[in-house]
């Protein structure tokens, strides 16, 4: 960033990129929260409804490959501007084909249209967060990933209201287009036109596509990606199966299903509200050698459980474990400026990987061995991400260094 910013134009940022992260999470879960009203207009079964919520994962992983690309042109705040813009048509889209139209391929389309604009805004938005936390001089990635959290929450509750009040699919998500609409325009003006940009000898002459590729050959972007898959496979795993989970392995009821997952996202949620004061305070690598152990006790009691309420402690420990592997990886994938969206795009797209191909990994495995013993392999994942933590201590700084130094002398006494 060549142009330096006061405290006042800093904060204004900060507060933008929380609206941007709360706006791509209440998009979402309007789409999702009326799912089965278009699932019955469609008249779909749930193997063709599966095929067709298929186009989102197709867009979304599109958009996060080309995010780099467009990210060096023409900068951050285009591409997230433009990504909202293109999730707002998705939305509309959908919801017109979904509910008047009735054509399930035009749907398929939508949802292709509505992961694009998720996918290079999510990419953006990384890479504008980790531009904060620089110009901010703390952390702040886990906070913005916490304002993610909560308009997901708003956008589910908003999902809720239009259901029960017989608001149409295409009314709903029109306004929820609208809202997204109004308020980016609102608040672009407060993001610098030029993070992440690079120059135009640079752009232009380098293949954006060997450059993208040409950050997984560096050892630490590697491994970062392997602790982000690994830990967004334990955020995955739960948010595709827990309440099944509890249905079939504690034998309660659907309802108390959907509390259990409830307690999940809510810990997660306070996690993240609370984690960037605990970076701060203690370093990315201690943190997430902190939140592997949390996630895998809660899994080991989750697993080994005989009673409901004490799952439901574990349950609290997978949640707060589950909150920090994603933002904080990402986080560590922009360190360096350069090549900083090749990075965090790379790295966004190994979490997405796990969360896309992971739970129904999960599914598979579990129809053999029964879900709660599918969830070894998610134990597995989340002690590789905890024991190459330290790939994310920030470089050219100590911080990590040294607490790793007063832990390993504490416990040496």
């Amino acid at each position: 960033m060549e142009t330096l910013l006061n405290s006042r134009q800093i904060q204004l940022w900060r507060v933008a990129i929380y609206f941007i992260f709360a706006l791509t999470g209440f998009a979402f879960a309007s789409w999702v929260s009326r799912t089965p009203a278009i699932r019955d207009a469609l008249g779909s079964t749930t193997a063709e409804m599966g095929v067709i919520i298929f186009g989102l994962s197709v867009g979304s992983i599109i958009g996060l490959i080309s995010a780099s690309i467009l990210i060096a042109q023409k900068g951050g705040r285009f591409v997230m501007v433009f990504g909202l813009l293109v999730v707002s048509i998705g939305l509309l889209i959908v919801g017109i084909s979904g509910s008047w139209l009735t054509n399930s391929l035009i749907v398929f389309i939508g949802l292709v249209v509505f992961g694009f604009g998720q996918g290079i805004c999510d990419v953006a938005m990384n890479v504008e967060g980790t531009a904060v936390e620089k110009a901010a001089q703390k952390s702040l990635l886990t906070g913005f990933h916490a304002a993610f959290s909560l308009g997901t929450l708003l956008g589910a509750l908003f999902g809720s209201t239009m259901t029960k009040s017989g608001i149409s699919v295409p009314i709903h998500l029109s306004l929820t287009a609208l809202v997204i609409v109004l308020t980016v325009l609102y608040l672009y003006r407060f993001i610098p036109a030029d993070t992440g940009r690079e120059a135009a000898s640079d752009s232009f002459k380098v293949n954006r596509t060997k450059e993208y590729m040409a950050v997984w050959k560096e050892p630490r972007t590697i491994m970062i990606g392997i602790i982000v898959l690994g830990m967004a496979f334990v955020e995955g795993s739960a948010n595709d199966w827990l309440p099944l989970i509890m249905v079939d392995g504690y034998n309660v009821s659907p309802a108390m299903g959907s509390v259990a997952y409830g307690i999940f996202v809510g810990s997660m949620t306070i996690g993240r509200a609370i984690g960037d004061k605990i970076l701060d305070r203690f370093g990315r690598v201690i943190v997430l050698r902190a939140s592997a152990l949390l996630a895998f006790v809660g899994l080991i009691i989750v697993i080994l459980s005989h009673s409901f309420v004490v799952a439901t402690i574990g349950i609290v420990f997978w949640g707060l474990g589950a909150a920090f592997g994603f933002p904080v990886g990402l986080s560590a994938a922009g360190d360096d400026p350069h090549r900083v969206a090749a990075r965090v795009s790379a790295v966004s797209t190994a979490g997405y990987l796990a969360f896309l191909v992971g739970p129904p990994f999960l599914g598979i495995i579990g129809e053999q061995v029964g879900l709660l013993r599918a969830l070894i392999f998610v134990l597995i994942a989340v002690t590789i991400s905890g024991l190459l933590s330290k790939a994310a201590k920030p470089i050219g700084k100590q911080n990590d260094l040294e607490m790793d130094s007063k832990v390993s002398n504490s416990l040496k006494l």
